[in-house]
């Protein structure tokens, strides 16, 4: 409680040396003033004001440091008694917390608490529960939720109903977000691009075209204007489906309409071209959509560089790296993932163990997925050794390997004879709180004693006398 108060002290004394600023002139300001008083065409000096910071809430700032939800309802608890009076922030940083750790009983308490003391909330709060319900699969506490808001002192807006439609979709509930968006206009919720744009996906993920193509239209009769996200959902569903020519035809129709595409929509283009062989085409989409106005971007060279290292065109991808950098766009990190993984696959590991070195150099730092795509890559050619160099700097940049990983690595260098380096594995693997299952250890005591030895009796000796 120290700490707070002193926070609170220290923010008390930052606002009154802001006030002073404010209000004592600096010597450098008269200093110019006199010093350009004659000369007429100068303009004069404005003055900022500096903003004063915000004072921070005690048991806001407190409760945000505390790990553990009981301890953040005690600290609750514990600033009550001391006479500090609970509003909006103190509830929802509570909540807040409380939701992340899902501990829903108390945040159950909690929301009693606030409907007891007639507090009024902000409709953000309850958008955060619900999808914190809908990550937890409490899809009805998430529903209930949304039909009390009200009660809260809140005011739904096309926010909340749209979050919920979305936690019913993901949730696998589409008769309810279907029930409920027939029933939203009664409801009095003007349904927005958003509110289409999801049930829109929905039917196509379901690969319903038909259907969505009838949301599509009583979005147009409602007179709501579609996004670029409602063509680019329509325009991807008919690339992977091969049918590019509707897909043009939707192309041509959102300009008319000036929706401009993006370059999400230009990459659902290629991959459609890609997907049917035709790569310079697909290149060709590429320099025309900067001719239409619509710059490049990462995505849409990673899209060729996909459709080539798919192919095994390898150095055609590693010209394209060229080419890129010519254009002055730096590839990242999934560029050159892109191109790592498809030479792996190959078992071309030294190759792509330079392309890994040339995007360091480059200013790229790998990624997990880059060392472990390496790392396996060593493994499946049957190079422990050098698979241990990548995970020893998988290690060092803070990267864990996946648990099959470490139990190929031990096996794999045991049978190499490299049982100090399966040590210093396994130690790393303990570090990391991972285990090998049952099976794992019976193929690395089998290699170690030999194939006559009951591997399987050995290790539950050993579990047995742990």
């Amino acid at each position: 409680m120290i700490l707070s108060r002193t926070k609170v002290i220290n923010t008390g004394r930052w606002v009154l040396i802001y006030q002073y600023i404010d209000q004592t002139p600096s010597q450098s300001y008269h200093t110019h003033r006199l010093n350009n008083r004659h000369n007429s065409k100068s303009k004069p000096v404005q003055r900022h004001t500096p903003r004063i910071p915000r004072r921070p809430i005690p048991f806001v700032t407190d409760v945000k440091e505390v790990p553990d939800p009981d301890k953040a309802l005690s600290l609750f608890h514990e600033y009550h008694q001391m006479g500090f009076r609970h509003d909006y922030p103190s509830y929802s940083a509570l909540i807040y917390k409380l939701a992340r750790s899902r501990d829903f009983d108390a945040v159950d308490t909690v929301l009693g608490y606030i409907q007891d003391h007639n507090i009024s909330c902000k409709e953000a709060l309850f958008i955060a529960l619900i999808q914190h319900y809908g990550k937890a699969n409490l899809v009805d506490k998430a529903i209930g939720l949304f039909h009390r808001m009200t009660s809260f002192n809140t005011v739904r807006t096309i926010q909340s109903f749209n979050t919920i439609i979305n936690i019913l979709i993901d949730n696998d509930r589409f008769p309810d977000a279907n029930n409920l968006f027939d029933r939203g206009h009664n409801l009095g919720f003007r349904l927005n691009s958003v509110s289409f744009n999801v049930m829109i996906k929905w039917w196509l993920q379901k690969g319903e075209w038909e259907e969505a193509c009838k949301v599509f239209e009583e979005m147009l009769e409602r007179e709501v204007q579609p996004t670029v996200v409602t063509y680019n959902s329509l325009i991807g569903y008919l690339c992977r489906k091969g049918d590019l020519d509707k897909a043009k035809a939707l192309l041509e129709d959102m300009i008319k309409k000036k929706i401009y595409p993006n370059a999400v929509t230009y990459a659902l283009l290629m991959e459609g071209l890609c997907s049917k062989e035709e790569y310079a085409e697909a290149k060709k989409v590429m320099f025309d959509m900067e001719y239409r106005g619509c710059k490049p971007r990462l995505i849409n060279f990673g899209v060729l560089m996909n459709d080539l290292g798919k192919r095994g065109k390898f150095e055609e991808a590693k010209s394209l790296l060229v080419e890129m950098k010519k254009r002055r766009f730096k590839p990242d990190v999934v560029t050159y993932n892109i191109l790592i993984n498809y030479i792996c696959k190959e078992g071309r590991v030294e190759e792509a163990n330079k392309v890994l070195t040339e995007m360091q150099v480059k200013g790229c730092p790998p990624n997990a997925a880059t060392f472990r795509m390496m790392v396996d890559g060593f493994c499946k050619v049957g190079d422990f050794v050098g698979g241990l160099k990548v995970l020893n700097a998988m290690l060092t940049s803070n990267h864990c390997p996946r648990l099959e990983t470490f139990g190929c690595m031990i096996l794999g260098l045991v049978k190499c004879g490299k049982i100090d380096e399966a040590c210093f594995v396994m130690e790393q693997m303990v570090k990391k709180k991972m285990r090998l299952g049952l099976e794992d250890w019976e193929a690395i005591v089998g290699d170690i004693c030999g194939e006559d030895t009951d591997a399987r009796e050995i290790v539950s000796e050993l579990i047995s006398a742990a």
